[in-house]
């Protein structure tokens, strides 16, 4: 579908376990709304902690998207992209969070930069597709190619060549 760079699917894939681990069972929207606000008041005020998936989480549902296909360009590249670019492609309708957002830009771009693409992934995990990185994956994979490789002598065929013909006379 879309070419995301896996290390986006993967801090995107963290976001959603970190929104519902603070949501909780049942889910407490006033917990959750409390850190929010306090992560985003922190932002704000200059708070530096460069980790993306805790920027992503503060700013998730305060950003507008307005230019999907841009962001999922930009999803292909993790460690280099157009952060200027990146930034003009939301909108944050709340002053707060619009005001940390500004405040990581000006600090950090490329902070800035991954936090968005990381929040924009996971507000819209539909529009692309991720590549399954698990062991189990891999080693299904690996599976798949022993059993090719076992499909390349058919029935019949002669194998005579597959064994040693002079025994131990080879030591």
């Amino acid at each position: 579908m879309n070419n995301i760079h896996p290390e986006f699917a993967y801090q995107s894939r963290e976001l959603g376990i970190q929104i519902e681990d603070t949501l909780g069972e049942p889910p407490d929207r006033k917990n959750y709304d409390r850190v929010i606000k306090s992560l985003i008041d922190e932002y704000a005020h200059g708070f530096r902690l460069d980790d993306v998936n805790l920027l992503s989480f503060a700013l998730a549902g305060h950003l507008r998207f307005d230019d999907v296909a841009g962001l999922l360009a930009q999803g292909a590249q993790y460690e280099k992209g157009d952060a200027a670019s990146v930034l003009q492609m939301v909108k944050c309708d709340d002053a707060e969070a619009s005001a940390a957002l500004t405040a990581v830009a000006n600090t950090d771009p490329e902070l800035a930069r991954k936090a968005i693409i990381t929040a924009f992934l996971y507000m819209n995990r539909k529009r692309w597709t991720d590549e399954d990185h698990s062991l189990e994956a891999l080693q299904k994979d690996e599976d798949d190619e022993e059993d090719e490789d076992e499909d390349q002598v058919g029935q019949g065929q002669d194998i005579d060549h597959l064994f040693d013909s002079h025994g131990d006379e080879n030591v």
